[in-house]
């Protein structure tokens, strides 16, 4: 089998300016990166001006980075009952959507809302929030919506709650939607990487299908299986444990889906994600793996 192109990085600081976060993907020896375009906290909008995407550009082009994320505001909730809040929601979506068509980012990454009063009617909101998003902003960006640990009225927890919403835009927005599965998500909402790996993603598969996997987020778990709490750990040193990781990256199927960290920093990022991203290439070795029959 030829080798494949190791798509594999981390989520890195914008700050100084969106420029500097491929600046610090090189310094990772990164092929994929993920980066906030604002913010993430905060509910101020802004555009991308010409001289930053052509200044983004050009250090994007000094690196070895093939697949660019931005992960939106963590404020964004399409889902909420609340009239204000789904509205500011739905103008921040579409700003992010338009600061990475600016930027040529190829994913833009999004939790699904918090319903709060009904499920269903959650599932409503979140899918004419992500119609409207798109439909307003065209263009090559891809929305991936992030698997959650389904804390409190997180929708997006099982995989069957997330073929719902995928299934639900509308045929033409189709081909700009997919999945980006955290592994922590995954494992705190009770999908069992550590002891079920083949099971797990056999269930993706049949649900989902593994064709909508267009991003992983590779994050080990400071909290139980099943726990829904959202508690990321360093790889190999949490409750998933190495073999899940190990896995991810000799297995066929996901050779060529891009993978990012959003492990703890620690008191030095740099050398953190580093020691983080040169274990997992230990993992990966020389060649692919096949898929179980």
């Amino acid at each position: 089998m030829a080798a494949r192109p190791l798509l594999l990085g981390a989520h890195v600081s914008n700050a100084g300016g969106v420029p500097n976060a491929p600046i610090r993907a090189a310094a990772l020896d990164a092929t994929a990166m993920q980066m906030f375009s604002k913010m993430a906290n905060r509910w101020a909008e802004r555009d991308c001006l010409d001289a930053e995407c052509t200044a983004y550009r050009a250090e994007l082009a000094k690196t070895d980075v093939a697949a660019t994320s931005i992960h939106d505001s963590y404020l964004i909730n399409l889902a909420s009952p609340n009239q204000v809040l789904q509205l500011r929601s739905t103008i921040s979506f579409i700003a992010e959507l338009k600061r990475c068509e600016a930027l040529g980012a190829e994913y833009l990454v999004s939790h699904p809302g918090n319903y709060m009063d009904d499920r269903a009617s959650g599932i409503d909101r979140n899918v004419d929030g992500i119609v409207a998003g798109l439909e307003c902003v065209p263009g090559r960006t891809m929305l991936l919506l992030e698997t959650t640990a389904g804390s409190g009225t997180a929708l997006g927890a099982s995989f069957e709650e997330l073929a719902t919403i995928l299934d639900r835009v509308p045929a033409h927005l189709q081909g700009r939607i997919g999945v980006c599965a955290d592994t922590a998500h995954l494992f705190a909402a009770g999908y069992d990487l550590a002891a079920e790996f083949d099971d797990v993603w056999a269930r993706f598969s049949d649900t989902i299908g593994l064709d909508r996997l267009r991003m992983l987020h590779l994050n080990d778990s400071k909290v139980p299986l099943g726990s829904r709490r959202d508690r990321h750990e360093l790889i190999g040193e949490g409750a998933i444990g190495a073999g899940a990781f190990q896995r991810l990256m000799t297995d066929a199927r996901f050779m060529t889906v891009p993978k990012v960290i959003e492990t703890p920093k620690l008191d030095d990022a740099e050398a953190t994600d580093r020691r983080m991203l040169t274990l997992l290439r230990s993992y990966a070795g020389d060649r692919p793996s096949a898929p179980p029959p």
